[in-house]
């Protein structure tokens, strides 16, 4: 099973590789964001615990958002494998995914990063905010803090892939097929 860790700060062009890794590899895309929608909408018990505590302004707790993978894993135990986006986002996070994945007879197989500069990243996003419509897309202040705050606080989750040999970066500025030439470069080195 091929299970990979898509990482990188927004603007980094992780949802244009994501969508184009999932097609290539037949990998089912596990982002929380669209978990805890999916969840809520269905009404499902960690669904409802979710929109309480998000209807409250509190961040849903880890082992919901690992309830959830889990549900995803289970559902589908013959999948090719896992394309992981937005998360994990912190190491506590990344050992609970470990070991869910290890209870599930499976492990990350990678965590490709694509690295792009601060200011790529802000030119990129206030660019995306001309047409998303998003508002922290169209602030660069905004954009500075997000991308400042993903440093902090993703660099410990990098390291921790890092020291399982499982860590690879990719330059993330260039063109798009030029990327993902790069990216599966490295996961087809994985597969031999």
């Amino acid at each position: 099973m091929l299970n990979i860790v898509l990482f990188g700060p927004p603007g980094a062009g992780k949802g244009t590789q994501s969508q184009k890794l999932i097609e290539k590899y037949n990998l089912i895309h596990l982002s929380t964001g669209d978990l805890l929608r999916s969840e809520i909408a269905a009404g499902s018990e960690l669904g409802l615990k979710a929109k309480s505590l998000m209807d409250s302004g509190l961040l849903v707790p880890d082992e919901v958002v690992i309830g959830m993978i889990a549900n995803k894993v289970k559902e589908h135990t013959h999948a090719s494998g896992f394309i992981f986006d937005g998360f994990p986002r912190t190491v506590p996070q990344a050992q609970s995914l470990d070991k869910l994945l290890q209870d599930n007879g499976t492990e990350i197989t990678a965590m490709l990063a694509l690295k792009v500069d601060d200011e790529e990243l802000t030119k990129r996003l206030l660019l995306r905010g001309q047409t998303s419509g998003r508002p922290d897309d169209q602030n660069e202040e905004l954009i500075r803090k997000r991308v400042q705050e993903y440093n902090t606080k993703t660099t410990p989750v990098a390291d921790f892939y890092a020291g399982q040999g499982k860590f690879f970066a990719v330059d993330g500025i260039g063109e798009i097929d030029e990327i993902f030439d790069q990216l599966c470069q490295h996961i087809d080195s994985l597969k031999q």
